[in-house]
């Protein structure tokens, strides 16, 4: 049922969990497409290719509606087809946080839209239009993957941006799924995954202080998850090779935590 053999999937946003995700669909058969912006990929593609995996990579603008049409284009006439698409492009900017300086009515507004822009229009909505025009042809459908946010349960402070952006995203991720399932495949699946606390290259200093240690914001997150740690990229793997394999092939319009359940944690 999680056999990948003779698919192809594109991972839009080649960073570490998209990176995690795709070696994860590498071991289940797939063949890959790995979409970057600025994080190099050759290192990754090349581990693929060793493997004996058909595997490119392509520059993408996952927030520019011609260049993510460019990038379908040039991958169907390189792969044929696409059955698994994922996308984990998205962030946030420092200049859309409050802070002790920064109080919500100071924030730039174009920072804001940048926020809102990278996560729900590049997070979702501009790569779902594009790849699932061609993706309802299927006749055994596909899988499409967005990804969410403990934020779409508990705007965390400072982030109201990114709270609103994923918030969004998860919204149109459910209309999304219910949109194709009955106007246009029903094979055709869209779920998200919401990621818990994983400390990457971009987080460690949020989280982590100068000896490596938990800070008071990374203290008071393991804290409040039951499993007492963060997570490993590696661990959202098993959720996404279920969703995107016909494991879930009734599963549509749903959200994923992978949390080390925070999210059902009140504190008490």
């Amino acid at each position: 049922m999680f056999n990948l053999n003779g698919k192809t999937a594109v991972i839009l946003g080649a960073g570490v969990i998209g990176s995690a995700i795709a070696r994860g669909f590498v071991q289940a058969g797939a063949d890959i497409v790995l979409g970057y912006r600025s994080t190099p990929v050759d290192s990754l593609a090349s581990e693929f290719r060793e493997l004996g995996v058909k595997v490119k990579a392509y520059r993408v603008e996952a927030t520019e509606h011609q260049s993510v049409t460019e990038y379908r284009d040039q991958i169907l006439k390189d792969f044929g087809s696409v059955d698994i698409l994922v996308v984990t492009a998205g962030g946030n900017v420092k200049a859309a946080m409050t802070s002790d300086e920064t109080s919500f009515f100071d924030l730039p507004m174009d920072a804001l839209e940048k926020v809102v822009n990278t996560n729900l229009f590049g997070g979702a909505i501009i790569p779902a239009q594009v790849f699932g025009h061609s993706m309802v042809d299927n006749q055994q459908g596909g899988s499409i993957i967005t990804i969410s946010s403990m934020n779409i349960y508990r705007p965390l402070e400072g982030r109201p941006g990114y709270a609103a952006a994923k918030s969004a995203l998860t919204n149109f991720t459910q209309w999304l799924s219910v949109y194709l399932a009955k106007e246009c495949n029903p094979f055709l699946r869209v779920n998200s995954i919401a990621p818990g606390f994983f400390i990457n290259s971009r987080m460690r200093n949020q989280l982590l202080d100068e000896n490596g240690e938990y800070n008071a914001r990374g203290k008071a997150i393991v804290d409040h998850t039951p499993m007492g740690r963060f997570g490993e990229p590696e661990e959202i793997v098993g959720t996404a090779v279920w969703l995107a394999s016909e494991a879930s092939k009734f599963v549509t319009g749903t959200v994923i935590p992978v949390d080390g359940g925070f999210n059902a944690y009140a504190g008490l």
